[in-house]
């Protein structure tokens, strides 16, 4: 066996990976040392037991389909901590020099005949980080029941690739709306520096929903500075995860208030583009917030232009932005 004959679909072992890639066989991401790859290995049943699920999305966007994996770490909140050829921050910097191919592998029963508790290795294809959102951060529960932060990276098919409907993300029935940690977003502060996946030329057009990597980082930013300067004044600030029905993608609020009931969308640029991306992702989640009807609120690094302003208030949105190391709020009529 050689890898120019790892197929999707293949049935193999940790045991011949190892062998024909390098790296070990006990973790859930393997950065080998003498081959330029990096396995990641699925198993429901061990993510079920973290609080997390991984697979593909039910839905494809316009790039295609998406798999979700969630990080390394079994305790705590996820970080990319460490050694950059390992865990998190291996996968994070596939794309740096030298390049490391991203290689998904799922559970599939135990290996027969082998009396042992070894599982099957379904080989699902080659995958790498998806370059307008490389990842997202949301909120689980451990296995002792405790809250935390985990990394879930999102990962595109870069080859040939398998996609079985039992390796979807399970749908749930009914919306399931839950308040979580407002710190969630905040895991991206030890993010490397240095990464491929989120470099982007200035002339590359983009997702409406996605901003540019100078209007990302001062969102980051200014969620962080506000929510600081909410939790001083004794508010009561959280965010919600969401789960639409019907759906495999988990929704998440930038802040809420609930000290005010108000629900805040949270942007890095004052560009019309953003401003509309705010009232739709507001006008869009007021819905799964509970206690219903919360005041909506856009946060923006400063004041957009007077046309702007007018469009948020004819939609009944108060708008808050930075002048002189301060905030200044501007209240609709509605």
């Amino acid at each position: 066996m050689d890898i120019a004959s790892i197929k999707p679909g293949l049935l193999t072992t940790r045991e011949e990976m190892k062998i024909l890639f390098g790296g070990g066989k006990q973790a859930g991401i393997i950065s080998s040392k003498s081959t330029p790859n990096i396995l990641i290995y699925v198993d429901h049943d061990s993510g079920e037991k973290y609080g997390y699920e991984d697979g593909w999305l039910a839905e494809e966007d316009a790039l295609g389909p998406i798999f979700e994996y969630t990080g390394h770490g079994q305790a705590g909140d996820q970080t990319f901590l460490g050694n950059k050829g390992s865990g998190n921050k291996a996968v994070f910097c596939h794309d740096d020099h030298p390049r490391k191919s991203l290689r998904i592998f799922m559970a599939a029963g135990k290996v027969p005949g082998s009396g042992s508790a070894a599982k099957q290795q379904r080989y699902v294809g080659e995958f790498e980080l998806d370059k307008e959102q490389p990842y997202t951060v949301r909120e689980a529960l451990d296995e002792g029941g405790a809250k935390r932060c985990i990394i879930v990276f999102r990962l595109r098919p870069s080859g040939d690739y398998e996609r079985l409907p039992q390796d979807f993300i399970s749908c749930p029935q009914d919306t399931e709306s839950r308040s979580v940690l407002a710190r969630v977003a905040n895991t991206r502060l030890d993010e490397p520096k240095l990464t491929r996946p989120r470099q982007r030329r200035v002339s590359e057009s983009r997702r409406a929903a996605q901003p540019s990597l100078i209007a990302d980082l001062r969102q980051g930013d200014l969620r962080a500075d506000y929510l600081h300067s909410l939790t001083e004044q004794g508010h009561e600030v959280f965010a919600f995860q969401i789960k639409i029905a019907g759906t495999s993608k988990t929704l998440k609020t930038d802040l809420y208030d609930a000290s005010t009931h108000e629900l805040y969308a949270i942007r890095g640029d004052t560009s019309r583009e953003e401003v509309r991306v705010a009232i739709g992702q507001l006008k869009d989640l007021r819905r799964h917030v509970t206690p219903g009807n919360p005041k909506l609120v856009t946060l923006l690094p400063h004041r957009p232009q007077s046309d702007l302003v007018n469009l948020l208030h004819a939609e009944g949105i108060d708008l808050i932005y930075q002048e002189n190391n301060d905030y200044v709020r501007l209240q609709s009529n509605y």
